[in-house]
């Protein structure tokens, strides 16, 4: 049964009045903390801190409990003389998504809104999922694929985009003189907005430290390029490799920083004016 004693006199530190205000080094008395009552050689762990400010320890011999009260210089810990203080109350950072937002209350996904955001293909659509899956869900935007370009023009005007029905597009190889820059010049209505990156597949947008190399190898332009990727990581099936390499990315920081521009400008641009 535990028993508690709150010494008058003995309490306090041994070396008297003149030392109750000497600077001792400052100790939180966290749960478990071993340390020795000076002026009665109680040695105990910390079960709690009382509200009145005394704190409790346990003798691990006898499971006696006693209460001290927390002045300057009473404890010891590790031969040193303490003062043991309230551990600070912690305050935790708020939760975030993988793209780096704040984690809302809930991420219960909202009814699917008009606009939308349309990707080249699968691995696009997966790679987006994974780093701002949980962002779009509380949005109400849904990541489409297109499966290619080619017909980009043709779907835009199928879907007829409007101040409440916005597309958002993500372009891979949106570099000066290829076929996609050449294409999303044709492409002039204000309620779509195209966004790419400068690299030949999604792959490269993943950051090769991520994935355990220096650097993507350069692949011959007569090859395709991800046969010359699995032939350099030595997986000889594209599917098997994507999910080795998917799985590597945690978060947006795994992702070069092209890629994460792109994707938040878009989801800025289609959640405008909710």
């Amino acid at each position: 049964m535990s028993k508690y004693n709150l010494s008058g006199i003995l309490s306090g530190p041994i070396d008297g009045k003149e030392r109750m205000d000497a600077e001792w080094p400052s100790l939180e008395a966290r749960t478990g903390l071993t340390v020795l009552h000076r002026s009665s050689k109680f040695r105990g762990s910390v079960v709690r801190v009382e509200h009145d400010g005394t704190v409790v320890l346990r003798s691990k011999s006898s499971g006696l409990e006693r209460i001290f009260r927390m002045v300057p210089g009473a404890f010891a810990f590790n031969g040193e003389t303490v003062t043991l203080v309230r551990p600070a109350v912690s305050k935790k950072a708020p939760a975030r998504t993988a793209s780096g937002s704040v984690m809302p209350t809930s991420t219960a996904a909202r009814v699917a809104k008009a606009s939308r955001i349309l990707v080249e293909g699968l691995h696009d659509a997966e790679l987006v999922e994974k780093v701002w899956g949980d962002d779009l869900r509380v949005e109400g935007i849904v990541v489409e694929r297109l499966d290619g370009i080619d017909d980009l023009p043709d779907v835009i005007e199928s879907l007829q985009p409007t101040a409440s029905a916005r597309l958002g597009v993500l372009v891979d190889h949106l570099v000066a003189g290829s076929k996609e820059s050449r294409l999303v010049t044709t492409i002039s209505s204000p309620h779509v907005r195209i966004t790419g990156t400068p690299y030949v597949d999604v792959w490269q947008a993943i950051r090769p430290t991520t994935v355990g190399i220096a650097a993507w190898p350069s692949i011959a332009r007569d090859r395709q390029w991800k046969v010359g990727i699995c032939e350099f990581f030595g997986v000889a099936e594209p599917g098997a490799l994507w999910k080795q390499l998917l799985g590597e990315v945690t978060s947006y920081a795994d992702l070069e920083p092209e890629l994460v521009g792109a994707v938040e400008s878009l989801i800025d641009f289609v959640t405008a004016g909710d």
